[in-house]
């Protein structure tokens, strides 16, 4: 699953991280890596952009670019 198929209140571990050059690089240095957990906080009404929690901040990303992020749900959290 992708990191904008979560649910406000759900959270997963990063399992890669998509995207072409730029785009990739300023996801990883925004602390989006592989074994990293995040949850998602919350949506904006139309549904873009969306707000997680990653490394003990909240971080505002664009579903197009939360696409490219893949995760494992976890469970009961």
């Amino acid at each position: 699953m992708t990191l904008d198929e979560l649910k406000p209140g759900d959270s997963g571990v990063i399992v890669s991280v998509g995207g072409d050059g730029p785009l990739r690089c300023r996801l990883l240095d925004m602390g989006l890596i592989p074994r990293t957990r995040v949850t998602l906080n919350k949506r904006a009404p139309m549904g873009d952009p969306i707000e997680i929690r990653v490394r003990g901040y909240e971080l505002t990303l664009r579903a197009d670019d939360a696409r490219k992020i893949q995760v494992r749900e976890e469970s009961g959290t």
